[in-house]
């Protein structure tokens, strides 16, 4: 059962903690931690949580010291780390807009956080950030219901939208209040972000794959990323989980063989960040984020758990997560295991503001493969586990003794902080509770989130382009879907014959 932890909470297991710690040494608070659970106004509380929440209250506490098996102490620390976080974000302030943090930050990656934001409801029961969430996801949808906002379009990324797409159908798996009737649904943008997505697969050059930029007079409209076609993948996958459609099913399958046949992915379940189409794909950058890696594993359990144990989809996760864990764990042989860290950068100190943040997704994609392929477990919660104590440790610095630090692995504080640290720490933390929730629901079991199968399929850059695509695509969505998909391009067709000066 999750405990939801409120700010009425804290407030009651301090007033009674600090009553009960007042005469004992900090020495001695270790010591009882095995006492029984105490009954603290009507509310149970475990002893072990008091002691979490005690000792980082206390004037002298240096580090939050997580009691990983207690989830009053994981929900604690949890509620800390994401109550930092979102004081970085001005988008709830006069004059803030919803949905974006801001400068270093692209939107992308608040798109990211509001995902963080979900899970942390769904791990700890706790409400209060609901509303915001809410707010920001249907305030950067833009004109067309798809997550391509007009002011983001000097620096849109087929990734940025996906991870947008990403936060939305994980609302919809995890059943996240739905927005009300007259406004854009969870399932319905996710499904406006793959309608959008799929007819930029081009094939014109490297054999296919989305390129990293959507619009052609971005700077990166050359470069072909893992990372754009892994979110792709990833979306399609849990559409087809969700949905039960099987075209986005073919899709997942074309957008994965073709990340192999590319060779931004070798044999041995390596992942590359990507090439560029001017050197005919053949001038690979080698560099391997964890949050490539995590996008793929993620994807694959999905497709593993919609295709009832394909052994096939088995062998991918299984040799994915085998790498990965070799790639972005720390070993014996270098001080402290099975510590997450982000290999290419994190070390010699060079991550930039998105780097900083790959961490969390890789946490939150292996929790997702624990729940899409349960035989994984016994090698993810261990590390998940193990970093999420180490991380809680770097939580406890800067002035207000609540900034996490990148370095999981050190004893003292590296100095780093910001909004990806903080995502970082919170997802690694909240995602040990994986066992203690539910599975992600689907449309025939359990999920509210209503979808609209012709979503996104009326607008975008390149408008004939992409809509003549998307009108090809939607004939594979069977023949409830394909007359709601006709009957909304017509409307859009004689709108456009009739207004289309409003358009341009």
């Amino acid at each position: 059962m999750i405990h939801a932890v409120t700010t009425t909470n804290i407030i009651t297991a301090y007033d009674a903690a600090t009553a009960y710690f007042t005469s004992l040494s900090r020495q001695h608070l270790t010591s009882l931690a095995t006492q029984p659970t105490m009954k603290l106004r009507s509310k149970n509380w475990n002893f072990v949580t008091l002691l979490t929440i005690t000792a980082s209250l206390l004037p002298l506490a240096t580090a939050y010291e997580l009691a990983i098996d207690d989830i009053g102490s994981v929900n604690y620390v949890a509620q800390r780390v994401a109550y930092k976080m979102m004081q970085y974000y001005p988008g709830n302030r006069t004059g803030g807009i919803p949905g974006l943090f801001g400068d270093p930050y692209y939107w992308w990656e608040s798109g990211a956080v509001f995902g963080g934001l979900v899970d942390y409801w769904y791990y700890t029961g706790d409400a209060g950030y609901n509303p915001v969430v809410t707010e920001a996801l249907l305030h950067q949808i833009g004109p067309d219901w798809d997550y391509m906002p007009p002011n983001q379009s000097k620096s849109l990324g087929n990734d940025d939208q996906c991870f947008w797409g990403l936060t939305v159908i994980s609302a919809a798996e995890k059943n996240f209040p739905n927005p009300p009737k007259d406004k854009a649904q969870w399932l319905a943008l996710a499904q406006a972000v793959f309608n959008t997505q799929a007819p930029r697969w081009d094939a014109n050059t490297c054999g296919g794959g989305l390129r990293w930029q959507i619009y052609t007079f971005n700077n990166g409209y050359s470069y072909k990323n893992t990372i754009s076609n892994g979110c792709f993948f990833q979306l399609a996958a849990r559409l087809a989980r969700y949905t039960g459609n099987q075209t986005y099913a073919d899709w997942a399958v074309k957008a994965y063989d073709w990340t192999f046949e590319s060779g931004l992915s070798t044999t041995d379940y390596r992942f590359f960040d990507g090439f560029d189409t001017q050197s005919n794909c053949t001038s690979i950058n080698f560099v391997q984020w964890s949050y490539n890696a995590g996008t793929y594993l993620a994807g694959a359990a999905y497709m593993y758990n919609y295709t009832d144990g394909d052994p096939l989809w088995r062998d991918r996760v299984d040799g994915i997560l085998n790498m990965s864990n070799r790639i972005f764990f720390t070993h014996p042989d270098t001080g402290l295991a099975d510590i997450m860290v982000e290999q290419a950068c994190e070390r010699i100190m060079t991550c930039n503001i998105d780097q900083r943040s790959f961490k969390a997704y890789l946490a939150r994609f292996l929790a997702l493969t624990v729940k899409m392929a349960p035989y994984t477990s016994p090698l993810i919660i261990p590390k998940l586990r193990t970093s999420a104590v180490a991380a809680a440790r770097h939580c406890s610095w800067g002035t207000d003794a609540n900034s996490c630090g990148m370095k999981w692995y050190l004893n003292d504080w590296d100095g780093m902080y910001g909004v990806g640290e903080q995502l970082s720490a919170l997802e690694v933390i909240q995602n040990t509770l994986i066992h203690d929730v539910g599975v992600p629901v689907t449309e025939n079991d359990g999920g509210t989130s209503k979808g609209d199968p012709s979503a996104g399929s009326q607008g975008g850059p390149s408008r004939g382009r992409e809509q003549q695509a998307g009108q090809k695509l939607l004939e594979n969505i069977g023949r409830k879907d394909k007359i709601l998909a006709w009957a909304s391009t017509g409307i859009m067709i004689m709108m456009t014959a009739i207004f289309g000066y409003w358009v341009y």
